[in-house]
């Protein structure tokens, strides 16, 4: 049988595109990140979970300054500071042309808006001591400058502003920013399906709107490391930037259709303590936990290694940092003569109270165990991530694992008497009052020795673990960040690789 030309081309015509090497597949524009933890609202401002940040920070919500993965600091809104010799001011010069995702302008009066909410007595901002509480006044200087004046100089400032609790916020939307967003950055909210995900789409207004290559991103929330390594697996999801199965990674390791990257956190995990409840309000009982739990056998149980021991609320990250971890070594008898010192002779009965991820439920029976060794029996309670932030966050348990993720916390967490763990010590909110007012760089280092080692001394929690990152992800996924001096997704910076 033979064709002519024009039943040649007929055939032709008719084949499906994708058959012929002219139509090659189009690369990706979707990603699906799977995330431990639910945040309990969408603004980073008024949320202490860090989960929020997870899904907002730089995508929706931006801030004049950007922290990036090394964890320096880059322009952002602001495209450029300067700050004044004694460093108590600091003028922020404004990109122009930014637009808010509903298309209306960012300008100076939005960035006097953000910090004046920030600072406000009824501000609920949990970096208000920190950050917010040291700002005098906010000044404009025109459409496209700001000033911010200290109370006293803060050499950490531009850091601090490149954390999600210091976002610019829409003047007209920012009360509903916990369930209805609206930022200036590259994606804006499309959905949140309570206990299932949340899909952000890109932002047409956004400046830089032509550079971003993914169209929609979901988030799905699944604490079961099981389902987490199930759902990789089936495809379900393409990454997980926070991977929490630490037993399965093996598995990923020899499977070629994903990657495996291991980084850096300013991570603290901590087996938190109720400071203001007899009999752990006596710092024997305290140093007492202190000594009964081995760092490096929670690391290696819970952990498969993955994280170094710490000694304080200090990240090997963190500026100032020393290691304080041999400070209280593990030493069964030594807590068991120290609860002898503070009067309890029988069995000290606690309650564990543990939130979703594997840290917690793994390490928790880890902790558990080691603990009974020198007579402090806990009963263990598992919780979901809402009723830990409802229970133990507003002050009501005995201990708890946690792991706190923001860099350099110290301030908020512990010159706080209300703060979850009770912590209430005159003495180191001085030594906190003297680094703000610190002029030489031996002055300042000398105060964060002394900051960590008061707390250390004090034996405020257990200081335990600085974990890695460790990030899973399908071959071909670009940009994603493998390590973490905060938590967030730069999703703006992630592409597919093409089609071979």
């Amino acid at each position: 049988m033979s064709l002519d030309r024009r039943h040649v081309n007929t055939l032709l015509a008719a084949l499906p595109l994708a058959a012929t090497p002219a139509f090659a597949q189009r690369r990706r524009e979707t990603l699906v990140l799977a995330m431990v933890l639910e945040p309990p609202s969408l603004d980073p401002t008024t949320g202490a979970s860090a989960a929020i940040g997870e899904i907002v920070h730089y995508n929706i919500f931006e801030g004049l300054t950007k922290i990036t993965m090394d964890g320096s600091v880059v322009p952002l809104l602001a495209e450029s500071w300067t700050v004044t010799p004694d460093g108590k001011a600091a003028t922020f010069k404004l990109k122009r042309g930014v637009l808010f995702s509903d298309g209306k302008p960012f300008d100076a009066q939005t960035v006097k808006f953000s910090f004046d909410r920030a600072r406000a007595p009824d501000s609920t901002n949990k970096a208000r001591k920190a950050v917010f509480d040291n700002i005098d006044s906010v000044q404009v200087q025109g459409t496209h400058s700001v000033s911010l004046v200290l109370k006293v100089a803060d050499p950490l400032l531009p850091f601090r502003l490149g954390e999600n609790t210091a976002v610019m916020l829409h003047p007209d939307s920012a009360a509903q920013a916990g369930t209805q967003p609206v930022g200036t950055g590259p994606f804006r909210l499309d959905s949140w399906n309570k206990g299932s995900g949340v899909t952000l789409v890109k932002s047409p207004n956004h400046r830089d709107a032509a550079k971003v290559q993914l169209r929609r991103v979901n988030f799905r929330f699944i604490n079961d490391p099981a389902a987490q390594v199930a759902a990789l697996l089936a495809g379900d999801v393409d990454a997980m930037p926070r991977f929490g199965a630490a037993q399965a990674l093996r598995q990923f390791r020899s499977n070629p259709r994903f990657v495996v990257e291991t980084g850096f956190t300013a991570g603290k995990g901590i087996l938190a303590i109720n400071n203001r409840k007899p009999p752990l309000n006596d710092v024997r009982v305290r140093r007492a936990l202190a000594h009964a739990i081995d760092r490096q056998a929670f690391i290696d149980g819970a952990l498969e290694g993955l994280a170094k021991p710490i000694g304080s609320h200090f990240a090997p990250t963190d500026t100032g940092y020393q290691d304080l971890s041999k400070l209280t070594p593990y030493d069964p008898a030594r807590a068991r003569a120290l609860l002898k010192e503070a009067g309890i002779t029988g069995p000290l009965n606690l309650t564990l109270t543990l939130p979703p991820p594997q840290y917690a439920r793994t390490g928790g029976e880890i902790v558990a165990a080691q603990l009974a060794k020198v007579g402090v029996n806990t009963k263990i309670e598992n919780v979901e991530w809402a009723a830990w932030l409802g229970g133990a966050f507003k002050g009501n348990f005995d201990l708890t694992l946690i792991l706190h993720v923001e860099p350099l916390d110290y301030v908020r967490a512990y010159t706080d008497p209300a703060y979850y763990f009770g912590y209430d010590s005159p003495r180191f909110r001085s030594l906190v009052a003297a680094l703000g007012s610190a002029t030489t760089a031996a002055e300042r280092q000398r105060l964060w020795r002394d900051i960590q080692r008061q707390l250390a001394d004090d034996a405020v929690n257990v200081f335990i673990w600085n974990p890695s990152q460790v990030t899973v992800f399908r071959k071909g996924l670009r940009g994603l960040w493998s390590s973490s001096p905060i938590f967030a997704n730069d999703l703006a910076a992630v592409s597919w690789a093409a089609p071979a």
